[in-house]
């Protein structure tokens, strides 16, 4: 299997990162003009709490820094030591299409329990992940 096709599932990610980061700057700066918020007056986390009440996109874009960051190094591991099959791939994949369901949900309806099947089924598949790359590092 061709190495570079374990990275579209990272060049997803990252896409998806960029998605909810583009959520998250149209949320807060709307929500800054509608409320006639000074930038100035939510320079520290502790303002922006007290003053931005919608932050689904900015919670979801700081989960996006957490899980896929292991994610991120396994496929890095997988494709530097030839791990990188049909399997490996799939797992790959379905890890992605989970982060998507958990990031629409998030910054969608934000059931918490929908939400938590989707992040709890992707964390499932990423330890099975790096199980898989790890019992193939020690073959």
């Amino acid at each position: 299997m061709d190495t570079k096709a374990i990275f579209l599932p990272a060049l997803a990610m990252a896409a998806l990162t960029c998605v909810v980061w583009l959520r998250m700057l149209y949320v807060r700066i709307g929500q800054m003009k509608r409320e006639r918020i000074h930038p100035q007056s939510v320079a520290t986390s502790a303002q922006v709490v007290a003053k931005l009440t919608e932050s689904r996109a900015a919670d979801n874009f700081r989960n996006l820094f957490e899980l896929p960051v292991l994610f991120y190094l396994a496929l890095t591991v997988a494709a530097f030591n030839g791990l990188h099959d049909a399997a490996t791939l799939a797992l790959a994949w379905l890890f992605v299409a989970l982060r998507i369901a958990h990031s629409a949900i998030q910054c969608g309806y934000n059931k918490v329990m929908h939400r938590f099947y989707a992040y709890a089924a992707g964390g499932a598949v990423l330890w099975i992940l790096w199980a898989r790359i790890g019992l193939g590092l020690l073959a």
